[in-house]
Parts: structure tokens; C-alpha cells; sequence
């Protein structure tokens, strides 16, 4: 199966594309009073080229082949002085193997993201130093969106993409910003924020986390087309590795962010999978994401 980044050089001259992301991007200030307004247009502009043109690897995609994704910032706050205080909601997508269907690999919030901003300031990344938090932030999630892409299509196939996002983190580590810019980057002082994620992506521990996004993906979903019943199980037989990985650090928060974005999609694959196949994936959904039991009764839904 072709895709994307990792499997073919396409050699057609004028149908490939330097670029690997696809991505829409959001400025909602909905919430901010008495700002010229233009700056947030300027600023999804900017951010929207900074992302969909930099080139994030070495590899060569057609432009059919770019990832899409999503990034929402939902603004609070701007002083004058051009501190936006802001969440930021990154989704992304991956195809499904002889279908038209998009399954969602990462749907996230990251509710420190905080950076300085003036109107027309040039987004710059440099990959061994740090430029802008802002910056900062937008490289981790292209490179997070390409390692979990990666993963989903061939085992650890991520690796080289959550070293560049490690080494973003050491960057912005020991830059010199303001404080609430830090809080993201933090070591230990926040079990969900960036710091947490890479640090988990990379432990040896979660390895088995991250071999479940591939059988889950390339051995379940993407062999459905051919037959539902055997991708099904597939899925079903590992699932386990989430609650494992969840009872080895509780709150973990890989898996919390696997469960954002597949808790629907594990309840429309489950309603009609069969009774050990319900029962196992129910318990293991309980087991991790308790908060969600609602959705989750859905899947023992005659």
C-alpha cells in the first residue's frame, strides 16, 4: 500500500509536492474584547503558510498523499505587549485502505499554549535553535502528526519524527520566555502537556503502545475492506495493551490521547462485533477511559 512519507519516491514530474501536511488552520478569538481583529487573520495566515510550506522531511509526496490535519487555536487573551494566552486543538487523519473512509489518529488539546506574537512577526524554524514559542509549538505537532503517521503505517515507524519533537522540547527548555510559554515544555509539572508526551512516546516501556497503533491501524482497519470480521479481531485481540500500558503509570497519557480520538470510532466498529469481542473491548475502554462510560454502553446497544 502507498502512502505518504514513508513508502514511495513518486517520480512523475509536476505531480509531487516538497510539503507533507495538509493543514486548515483556526483562529478562534471569539472570547477576546476590544482587539483590531486583523492581527488573528494575519496570525492564521502566517501560521497556515508557516505550516503547509515548510518542509518537515526529506521525503517527496504527491499532493494527494499530504496528511491532513487541523489546528484550532481558541484565543483568551492578548496583552499589549502581544502575549496571546490560548488552547490549542490539533487533529489529524489517516486513510483507510480501499475506502474513502478518514480515520482520526490524533485529536488533541494542549491548553498551555502560550506565545508572543506581533503583527506580521516571520514565523522562522530552525532545527537547532529556538526562534519563537510559537514556532516551537507548531514544529512539535508536525512532527508529532507525522510519527503517529508513521506508526500507524509500519512498526516504530515514527522514531526519527518524536526525535525531532525531543529535541524541540530541549530547545524550548532552555529558552529564555515567559513563564506561562514554559508550562508546556516543563519537565514533571504536568502529566498532559508536551514534555509528558514525548517523554512517553520515547520510553522503551510504551513500545507496545505504539505497535497497537499499527496493528490497529495497517492489520485492523486497513483489511476491512476485504473483510470486516478478521480486522475486527485484530483490533480486539490487542487491545489489552491499553490497559497494560495504563496500569503500568495510571493517567498515561498517550493512551488518553489515543482514546480522544478513537472512542467513537471503537464504538461504531464494536455495536456489531461479537459478544467476546464486545465484552473485551468494553472492559478495556472502562478500564482506561472511565469518564466515557455513556458512549462506551453504546457498544452493548442491541
Amino acid at each position: 500500500m502507498k502512502r505518504l512519507l514513508i513508502y514511495s519516491i513518486l517520480l512523475c514530474a509536476g505531480c509531487v509536492s516538497a510539503q507533507e501536511l495538509n493543514c486548515n488552520v483556526i483562529i478562534n478569538h471569539d472570547q477576546v474584547q476590544g482587539t483590531n481583529t486583523q492581527i488573528f487573520t494575519t496570525l492564521e495566515q502566517s501560521v497556515r503558510e508557516f505550516v503547509n510550506t515548510q518542509r518537515w522531511t526529506d521525503m517527496v509526496v504527491a499532493e494527494k498523499e499530504r496528511i491532513d490535519c487541523t489546528f484550532m487555536f481558541i484565543v483568551s487573551q492578548v496583552t499589549v505587549d502581544g502575549l496571546f494566552t490560548a488552547q490549542l486543538q490539533v487533529q489529524s487523519r489517516r486513510p483507510v485502505y480501499k475506502t474513502n473512509y478518514q480515520s482520526t489518529l490524533v485529536n488533541m488539546k494542549d491548553n498551555d499554549c502560550n506565545f508572543m506574537y506581533r503583527e506580521f512577526d516571520r514565523l522562522d524554524f530552525q532545527p537547532n535553535a529556538f526562534t519563537s514559542n510559537l514556532c516551537s509549538i507548531l514544529a512539535f505537532y508536525c512532527y508529532y502528526i507525522l510519527g503517529m503517521d508513521a506508526d500507524s503505517f509500519s512498526q516504530l515507524g515514527g522514531n526519527p519524527y518524536y526525535q525531532q519533537c525531543e529535541n524541540i522540547v530541549n530547545l524550548a527548555q532552555s529558552a529564555s520566555m515567559d513563564d506561562s510559554e514554559l508550562d508546556g515544555w516543563k519537565a514533571f509539572s504536568n502529566n498532559k502537556n508536551r514534555y509528558a508526551l514525548i517523554n512517553q512516546l520515547e520510553d522503551q516501556a510504551f513500545q507496545p503502545f505504539r505497535q497497537y497503533i499499527y496493528t490497529y491501524h495497517r492489520l485492523g482497519l486497513d483489511i476491512m475492506a476485504d473483510n470486516v470480521a478478521n480486522g475486527r479481531a485484530r483490533i480486539a485481540e490487542e487491545i489489552d495493551i491499553l490497559r497494560e500500558a495504563n496500569r503500568a503509570r495510571p493517567a498515561t497519557y498517550i493512551v488518553y490521547t489515543f482514546m480522544d480520538a478513537k472512542n467513537d470510532e471503537l464504538v461504531n466498529l464494536f455495536q456489531q462485533g461479537t459478544a467476546d469481542e464486545k465484552k473485551k473491548v468494553y472492559d478495556v475502554c472502562m478500564a482506561v477511559d472511565p469518564t466515557r462510560q455513556d458512549q462506551y454502553d453504546k457498544i452493548n446497544k442491541k
